[in-house]
């Protein structure tokens, strides 16, 4: 049975099989789809993926994030299937239909949100994010939003503007929307104002009101502050608790709302249900998607009750959003998530991952640094560890080497020498041993180079 399978690699990867497929699709889908492993899926369940030409590869991607719950998981199938034969998407703005308002309630329980809450489904997390600053202007008043370096929002074109990593993501796509702009990140191990974190008295969080107020945007026009709880695009960084303290402070006292972008980390990936939990503090809105309906597009917007009756009928919401296929494969997965203790599962994984890392770190000096929170984590790939240089071409080569091997891992990081992890949170301990072995491997075999 392919989901308690370890890798198996039987032909070349690609294998003939994909390679015939892989010139369909050069010659009908745009190169600017882009593609990491260079294989046709089979089939898949939990952690592992099989190939058309039979590879078996661990997937420590899952979907970016989108299957927390893994592939093919039975009852999200079975869910899926029944609504299956019942509908699949009358139009929330057309008819009612139950399974909407019923993911909305379970996720305003869920959401660490002081007060009242109100959700509102969409269909991608970039259209999320649209939604959140249309949402914290209206709700405010004000235009201006302020967002993160390292952070990714999205490609339509207001989540360009607010995210931060120009190639390939923003190049020659301009003009972006205006009314963005950008604060450095508290990227400690890279830290903007070359201060060490033991010393540097969170000199970021008062670069606010010491200059950036002053100087690039006036507080009393910021609508909202957006950022991810712990970057994702942008390389897995966590940043501290203190920062975000202070940030909530600041927030308060200027009227701005503070948009957690969970679209990566929430839904037991880093530990909690949600990373925000993490925080001695409480967001005002909260944008998720990706595990949420474990593949099936879906997006949630949520947020205090206020921010979202500042809104009248027809100004949001759209022909797809909310569709009820979607909406109980949520229900489900939701209910999954909670009785099975996926957050316990990620920190088990964490465990396991972190401990291997530092044992790595110790035997090679390309490893840079080590972070994340529970099952999302990353390592950093550096020339030279005093002057931290990107190996960014090294970085590539492990990432090559792993899926040869057949474990699928995915690059991070505006200066791309990073590796995430995002394996599905249903992997066993033997496949994740496994997987982590091809990558020590992997990581010995390119730096012997």
């Amino acid at each position: 049975m392919l989901r308690n399978s370890l890798p198996k690699i039987v032909t070349a990867v690609p294998g003939p099989k994909s390679q015939e497929l892989q010139k369909v699709r050069k010659n009908n889908v745009p190169d600017g789809v882009s593609m990491l492993a260079p294989v046709f899926v089979e089939k898949a369940e939990g952690a592992m993926v099989q190939d058309i030409d039979g590879n078996i590869f661990i997937d420590f991607v899952a979907g970016i994030g989108v299957l927390n719950v893994g592939h093919s998981h039975p009852e999200v199938v079975e869910a899926v299937k029944a609504q299956c034969d019942k509908y699949f998407a009358p139009n929330i703005n057309v008819f009612n239909y139950e399974q909407y308002p019923r993911l909305a309630e379970k996720l305003n329980r869920l959401m660490p949100i002081d007060g009242e809450k109100k959700t509102l489904l969409v269909n991608t997390g970039a259209e999320a994010d649209e939604n959140a600053v249309k949402l914290a202007r209206r709700y405010t008043g004000r235009s201006e939003i302020i967002a993160f370096a390292g952070a990714f929002h999205g490609r339509t074109y207001m989540t360009m503007a607010l995210t931060s990593k120009v190639k390939p993501y923003k190049f020659n796509f301009g003009p972006l929307p205006s009314g963005v702009h950008r604060f450095p990140f508290p990227y400690c191990y890279r830290c903007p104002y070359g201060l060490k974190k033991e010393t540097c008295d969170l000199h970021c969080a008062k670069m606010f009101e010491d200059s950036y107020f002053l100087e690039y945007v006036a507080p009393d026009q910021v609508a909202a502050i957006i950022l991810e709880p712990i970057l994702g695009e942008g390389g897995f960084v966590v940043p501290p608790d203190a920062f975000i303290e202070a940030l909530r402070k600041l927030c308060d006292k200027y009227g701005i709302v503070l948009i957690a972008d969970e679209i990566q980390t929430g839904y037991g990936r880093t530990g909690k249900m949600f990373a925000c939990e993490y925080w001695s503090v409480k967001p005002d809105m909260i944008v998720s998607a990706k595990s949420v309906a474990g593949g099936i597009p879906i997006a949630c917007v949520t947020a205090k009750a206020a921010i979202m009756d500042s809104v009248t009928a027809g100004e949001i919401g759209g022909t797809y959003c909310g569709n009820a296929l979607a909406a109980a494969s949520s229900l489900k997965i939701l209910e999954i998530m909670e009785r099975d203790r996926f957050a316990d599962k990620a920190k088990h994984i964490g465990e396991i991952c972190m401990k291997r890392f530092f044992e790595m770190e110790q035997k090679y000096e390309i490893i840079g640094n080590i972070r994340g929170r529970g099952a999302m984590l990353a390592v950093e790939f550096v020339k030279d560890r005093t002057t931290k240089e990107p190996a960014k071409d090294e970085t590539k080569a492990i990432i090559q080497e792993c899926l040869q091997n057949g474990l699928v891992v995915l690059g991070a990081g505006v200066r791309d020498n990073n590796i995430r992890f995002l394996m599905p949170l249903v992997i066993t301990d033997d496949q994740l041993h496994a997987g982590l072995d091809i990558f020590d491997k992997s990581v010995a075999k390119i730096t012997q180079k």
